[in-house]
């Protein structure tokens, strides 16, 4: 069996951004990690608006408002209004809007990021389940306590709407990872045995109201998150980048169920201007080939033939091939230099 295919002579490869109009950008993970922006990633996106094509950001942080995190990014040098921020507190408003009528009276459990957009759509704010709510919409703050949970579930367990603004496990922060909304939500869902109807990430309300907002014929997700980010991004319809400076690694990816697959795989944003390489497949499908990296499933094991010049061609290579075996990962023996 030949382990190097020979290459087939072939234009040069598409970049990640041939034929795109808008990027829509996560943000924690993928511009910026707290106060920090992350390397390459605002001379890349600043230099795709130079090119011509739009960008716009999509976030599940509620805690902000579309003001302040137009603001955070033009400190990191972009150019950034708040119209080019999409928050899930947005989505999540448009999505209370068909449950209840106008100017209903809504209990809100979260910040400025979240009352800010429900008193827009001109819903009054209450945070008492006494003022008898017409539903409750949920979201991040750090200022989220067990007595605002309580409310909530007071109110819910009178059959009200219950809408959050996302589900987010977790949320990354300058000292680390933390509780994020998922695990506020998932409090009051243990005290009353219902679960909300969801706006942000991974669910298709927030990149609905990209599309609409910025009239995106041919839109480029990207995310650092395979949970969120690469599923919403799919259910959405749309092609996506997963870069390697957020959350979900190596091992993440070489897992991915056919749900959170990205179109792309880059170790940082320079790579959306670089020519993508195309994974080639030996004839039975059992050897995978990127740039100089060769991959081979061989038995249960998923070794490194040759590690070639880059860690992304191989990450590229190894995730392609299990994931075109159908096989779990828990069910392969994966070459530890291809996660580690």
């Amino acid at each position: 069996m030949n382990l190097f295919p020979k290459r087939r002579s072939r234009a040069v490869a598409s970049t990640p951004l041939d034929g795109v109009d808008v990027i829509l950008a996560d943000l924690d993970g993928v511009v910026y990690t707290g106060r920090n922006a992350i390397e390459h990633a605002v001379d890349a996106l600043g230099r795709a608006v130079r090119d011509g094509v739009a960008v716009g950001y999509i976030t599940n942080n509620a805690s902000r408002t579309d003001v302040q995190v137009a603001e955070h990014l033009t400190s990191f040098g972009l150019t950034v209004a708040p119209r080019d921020v999409v928050t899930s507190p947005q989505a999540a408003v448009l999505l209370l809007a068909g449950l209840v009528p106008a100017g209903s009276t809504i209990l809100v459990v979260g910040g400025e990021g979240l009352t800010s957009e429900v008193e827009k759509a001109g819903f009054s704010v209450t945070r008492q389940a006494s003022d008898n709510p017409a539903a409750v919409i949920q979201g991040f703050a750090p200022t989220v306590a067990w007595t605002d949970l309580a409310q909530a579930s007071f109110a819910l367990h009178t059959g009200i709407p219950w809408v959050a603004t996302n589900t987010d496990w977790t949320i990354p922060v300058e000292g680390g990872i933390a509780p994020g909304n998922g695990t506020l939500v998932s409090a009051v869902h243990t005290a009353v045995g219902i679960l909300p109807v969801v706006g942000g990430k991974p669910e298709k309300a927030i990149f609905d109201a990209a599309v609409e907002r910025f009239d995106a014929k041919t839109p480029l997700f990207i995310g650092d998150r395979l949970d969120t980010d690469i599923v919403g991004a799919n259910r959405a319809g749309m092609r996506s980048v997963h870069v390697l400076t957020g959350i979900d690694g190596p091992k993440q990816l070489l897992a991915a169920d056919k749900d959170s697959r990205p179109t792309f795989i880059l170790d940082d944003l320079r790579g959306l201007f670089e020519p993508y390489p195309e994974t080639e497949f030996s004839k039975d499908g059992n050897t995978a080939t990127v740039g100089s990296a060769v991959v081979r499933l061989r038995g249960d094991a998923i070794e490194v033939v040759r590690p070639g010049e880059s860690s992304v061609d191989r990450l590229r290579a190894a995730s392609s091939l299990i994931w075109a075996s159908g096989r779990p990962i828990y069910g392969l023996q994966v070459a530890p230099e291809l996660y580690s």
